[in-house]
């Protein structure tokens, strides 16, 4: 009985550790695993050890991974993303592959364009414009050639030399008005006008007061063939007479074989001026302006730059040229082109029309347009 409670309270001992219990001894491998295990997760950079050293290669290796995509993102986002560069649309153009720059002009115009049959230099608002836009794709004054071209043969893009022979030409500046019937022929593309004019009538000097076309009604007028002019007098009830000339419109009115010319007043205020005493100059009222262009042809990219040098003179406050073409040409021809009760005849607009900024790229280190 007494042996029987000595091993119950043995037992109870045992329970509550009262008594020492002995364990056998781990072996030393499994004490160096455990000893490794509890390393390892309380010592998370042991791992990058064991599996091939420091972080910090693989810290560069990131670094330079998204430096490169970076580089590579604002590569293409700078040249290959987004509307052309001025030398996309030059190489588009095909100006860099020019030797010379051959325009078809007027050179019957006074004012606007013409040639001294003489000295056989050009002159004229059209001209210096021509000069302005061929010094801005980098053409020198010498590497400019002009020949005159004929009104039918303007969306042609055919000029001729003094031979007489045809001459394709890149652009054609030649009081082209900008209108949606040419804009919708396949070899016409303006620019954005550079100049803004309207229509006017030329008589000889003592005719009658003239107020509108309507006055003209069963009477011979001339006006330049495939003009804008043609539709108003047509309107009228004129008789027309077409010539490809403005020049030979009076050359009729001269020797009074038609009543009248109506055509762009600042084309008819350089006759004007020039013979104050030989015509008179009706203002008619017409609400439409004439907006003049240069067509490129089919030469889209051709007409973008045209666009960029006509955006640089409107908002450059520092470029002058369309003021200085203005003042050298129209302005002088103002005084002397006023109607014969003293109204002023207006020839053209003193500013250049509004032109806004066409789509070209501009590289950071650049200043394409102000």
């Amino acid at each position: 009985m007494d042996e029987e409670n000595g091993e119950a309270r043995f037992r109870k001992a045992v329970i509550h550790r009262q008594v020492p219990v002995r364990r056998r001894p781990r072996p030393a491998r499994a004490q160096r695993t455990m000893e490794g295990l509890r390393r390892t997760f309380t010592q998370p950079e042991q791992v990058v050890r064991t599996w091939g050293g420091s972080l910090a290669p693989w810290r560069l290796v990131a670094v330079g991974v998204v430096l490169v995509l970076t580089l590579t993102f604002f590569w293409v986002w700078l040249f290959h993303i987004g509307p052309p560069s001025v030398e996309d649309l030059r190489r588009a153009a095909g100006v860099d592959e020019w030797k010379t720059l051959p325009i078809g002009v007027k050179d019957d115009q006074p004012g606007i364009a013409e040639r001294d049959p003489k000295q056989g230099d050009w002159r004229g608002f059209d001209i210096d414009i021509a000069y302005m836009i061929a010094e801005d794709l980098g053409f020198r004054r010498d590497e400019v050639r002009f020949y005159g071209i004929e009104s039918e043969d303007r969306a042609r893009m055919e000029a001729t030399d003094l031979g007489g022979n045809p001459v394709p030409v890149k652009m054609v500046i030649a009081s082209y008005s900008i209108t949606p019937e040419r804009e919708a022929e396949p070899n016409v593309m303006f620019t954005q006008s550079y100049l803004h004019t309207e229509q006017s009538v030329i008589t000889l000097k003592g005719h009658d007061k003239v107020a509108s076309l309507g006055e003209f009604k069963g009477k011979n007028v001339c006006t330049l063939s495939a003009s804008t002019s043609v539709a108003a007098a047509a309107a009228a009830g004129a008789r027309l007479v077409n010539r490809n000339r403005v020049s030979e419109c009076f050359d009729l009115l001269d020797r009074n074989l038609v009543d009248a010319i109506t055509t762009d007043a600042a084309i008819l205020g350089g006759y004007k001026a020039r013979y104050p005493d030989k015509y008179d100059h009706w203002d008619l009222g017409l609400d439409k302006t004439e907006a003049w262009g240069v067509s490129v042809g089919a030469n889209e990219a051709l007409r973008d730059l045209v666009n960029l040098t006509l955006y640089r003179s409107f908002q450059d406050p520092k470029d002058p040229r369309w003021e200085q073409a203005y003042a050298a040409n129209i302005l002088p021809e103002t005084p002397n082109n006023r109607q014969a009760d003293g109204k002023r005849v207006p020839l053209a607009r003193p500013q250049q029309p509004d032109t806004t900024r066409p789509n070209v790229r501009e590289l950071p280190w650049e200043e394409v347009a102000p």
